[in-house]
């Protein structure tokens, strides 16, 4: 979890990701200098396995998100967010799915900042299409709805100095170098509320020259790191 000025909705989310863990798994918390009480909150629940890293001065959430990867270590990996709410059986649903697939990806409903439901399916109850070439025309790579094998991080680490958000880099690196599977289980209240690190879910307002560069250069990238394994 990637984390900055999360106060409003952090204890939420913890709330529902706790009782899922066991003794063994970990929640590594990356913080981006925090000015409101997120710490504070996530220190009041005095729970060994999570694990808080402050002070970061990225002024990203890229950036914040490669550092809580680079701090992880367990097996199985699941992006999370500070805002959203874990449906109860997101665990025990996407874990089976990772002994097949190095990368996962579930459907998740979207909701405002009170918890009202604004749209109960990311997808339109349609699978997206894997593959690199389908993503990087239309991105289907939401990172809190997505968990990986740690294997995915000897291709995806260190992230490129440019790319355009961690998602979508650590979709296509499974889907280039591994395997990726979509899963149609709404496994998280994915929670829009006006002020999200990013614009996921909302109409890009970005130039066409800038979204046709930054696609290119993700494709360069995977490439250059095909040859650098």
């Amino acid at each position: 979890m990637a984390t900055y000025n999360g106060g409003k909705y952090i204890e939420q989310q913890l709330f529902s990701v706790l009782p899922q863990l066991s003794e063994s798994d970990e929640i590594i918390i990356s913080d981006d200098s925090s000015t409101d009480n997120t710490l504070e909150i996530v220190s009041s629940f005095h729970d060994s396995r999570i694990k808080i890293f402050p002070n970061n001065k990225f002024h990203s959430p890229i950036f914040n998100f490669e550092n809580a990867l680079k701090m992880a270590s367990g097996d199985y990996i699941f992006l999370c967010d500070q805002d959203d709410i874990w449906e109860s059986n997101k665990v025990l649903t996407v874990l089976p799915y990772l002994e097949k697939y190095s990368v996962v990806v579930s459907d998740c409903c979207i909701i405002d900042g009170r918890g009202s439901l604004l749209r109960d399916s990311y997808w339109n109850n349609h699978l997206p299409p894997a593959g690199v070439f389908p993503n990087l025309i239309r991105n289907h790579y939401l990172g809190c709805c997505m968990a990986f094998r740690r294997d995915l991080l000897k291709v995806a680490l260190p992230f490129p100095s440019q790319i355009a958000m961690h998602d979508i880099w650590l979709g296509l690196c499974g889907s280039f170098f591994y395997s990726t599977v979509f899963i149609p289980d709404k496994l998280i209240r994915y929670r829009r509320h006006g002020s999200n690190a990013s614009p996921t879910a909302e109409s890009s307002t970005l130039p066409w020259s800038y979204r046709i560069t930054y696609r290119l250069y993700f494709l360069y990238q995977l490439i250059k790191r095909r040859f650098q394994c």
